[in-house]
């Protein structure tokens, strides 16, 4: 008998982390517009993402932490695909400069996990700190 392979769900950082990451398209799209701003797709998934990633954790009891770093490398990851598709064929670089996006690409892979896992604890601070105003045994949990 041939059984049905069975998929695990993603972890609950995971869903706060996608949740967020979505949810900052718009507010993404949103910053861009404002008077001499540079803001970009990535920076406000690491941002504010992160953010919104570590307030989803905390409403539903999941790390959020956990949560705003993996948004911050969902960013990281997107700030680094856009870079490469906009900045054309890696082919004709001389080799300093490839060198020289191999090391920042590992700074920013190894920084942004950084700056999400700050938002998202922010994010996750601000819910439990609301929350517990409402009902003051939430925020003991």
């Amino acid at each position: 008998m041939v059984s049905i392979p069975r998929f695990r769900s993603l972890s609950p950082a995971w869903n706060a982390a996608l949740v967020g990451v979505i949810a900052s398209v718009p507010i993404s799209t949103v910053v861009n517009w404002l008077p001499n701003s540079e803001a970009t797709v990535g920076a406000g998934m690491m941002i504010f993402g992160a953010f919104i990633a570590g307030a989803v954790a905390a409403v539903r009891s999941a790390d959020s932490d956990a949560a705003g770093l993996r948004a911050g490398l969902l960013g990281g990851v997107l700030e680094l695909f856009v870079f490469v598709v906009t900045a054309g064929t890696t082919a004709a670089w001389p080799l300093s400069r490839v060198a020289f996006f191999a090391l920042a690409a590992g700074a920013v892979l190894c920084l942004a996990p950084l700056f999400g896992l700050g938002c998202g604890r922010i994010g996750g601070w601000v819910v439990r700190t609301v929350a517990s105003r409402w009902n003051p045994t939430a925020g003991t949990a």
